[in-house]
């Protein structure tokens, strides 16, 4: 029986003349061997694989094998994302769900004070004796009124933050998943260069990626230094024109600039999926060509409309490697 090593989720009946009944389910990738024993039932696994074979000799009737397998190492789905942006708003704020409980158990302290003081105040209206009382149980009423509106506002506030950040660190862990070609050999995700380069999306038509190109030309060692590659991505039909110096004394700087061009999107549907989510965000025009600048820990730092500010990244960004990369690493501007 030939190797299957690929993934695959459905279910089929095979028909065969030999009298023998097999039973095989599988839950990840597996790989079969040529021979089958022909005692009794066999049990065994491989990879992380299960598989029961169950025999049933003297039937001289056709018999049937099924065979029901479901994929482990699918992508991952929006719920796994979710979880992961969950975890890493907790690394990124530690105390927030301190805060969080905190204010839950003010504003029920409050609501309680609230409730004691309202009874009071009905039983104090309603007997005169105690109408003394009354100015002093309205003060505690108050006091416990504003504590809880307070805090509720605080937690409202604190809540609102956080589902802000879940919902940018999910965008983030989404665009960490697709995929790019570094050559014909060579198809990564984008999580693969955290902590070695500094992204740089240009996605626009093919010409405003061809001005692009040009304007980023004496710019392109400094770029480099920074650990800076740039990632272009087509919105139309055409295709630009990236123009390299194939001249012996200009090999050095075209093989530059192939290596800060050499990156290029795999699977543009999800890519496209991603960006049109971004600049419904940001409430930018679908066709509007934009750019989008990475930290080296693959979180977006800035983006705008137009072409990249090559200049200003020269500028801001420190060189990864040499004397101070290990301070500045963090030092890529704030996050948006």
């Amino acid at each position: 029986m030939a190797s299957i090593a690929h993934s695959f989720s459905y279910a089929f009946i095979l028909s065969t003349r030999r009298p023998t009944n097999l039973l095989l389910t599988c839950c990840s990738n597996f790989t079969l061997c040529d021979r089958i024993p022909s005692n009794g039932a066999t049990m065994f696994s491989s990879i992380g694989v299960r598989i029961r074979l169950t025999r049933r000799s003297g039937e001289q009737r056709a018999s049937t094998a099924a065979i029901v397998c479901s994929a482990a190492n699918k992508p991952s789905s929006s719920s796994d994302i979710s979880s992961t942006a969950k975890i890493r708003s907790e690394v990124l704020s530690p105390f927030r769900s301190v805060r969080m409980f905190l204010y839950i158990a003010f504003i029920a302290s409050g609501s309680l004070g609230g409730l004691i003081a309202t009874s009071q105040l009905i039983g104090a209206l309603a007997n005169s004796s105690r109408a003394s009382q009354v100015p002093e149980i309205l003060k505690g009423l108050g006091i416990d009124i504003g504590a809880a509106s307070l805090f509720a506002f605080l937690y409202y506030r604190e809540n609102k933050a956080k589902n802000a950040q879940v919902a940018r660190l999910t965008r983030e862990e989404i665009l960490s998943n697709l995929k790019l070609r570094i050559d014909e050999k060579r198809i990564i995700p984008v999580s693969s260069l955290r902590g070695i380069a500094r992204l740089v999306i240009c996605a626009g038509p093919a010409s405003f990626i061809t001005e692009s190109f040009k304007r980023s030309e004496p710019f392109t060692e400094n770029l480099l230094e920074r650990g800076v590659l740039v990632v272009p991505f087509v919105t139309d039909e055409n295709s630009p024109s990236l123009e390299f110096e194939e001249s012996e004394e200009l090999k050095e700087v075209t093989n530059k600039r192939r290596r800060l061009w050499q990156l290029a999107p795999v699977y543009a549907s999800e890519w496209s999926k991603w960006l049109d989510e971004q600049k419904k965000l940001a409430g930018v025009s679908p066709e509007s060509p934009v750019y989008l600048s990475l930290r080296l820990d693959g979180r977006v730092r800035g983006s705008g409309v137009g072409y990249p500010p090559w200049n200003a990244l020269v500028a801001q960004l420190p060189p990864v490697k040499g004397l101070w990369s290990g301070l500045l690493d963090g030092m890529d501007g704030r996050v948006l």
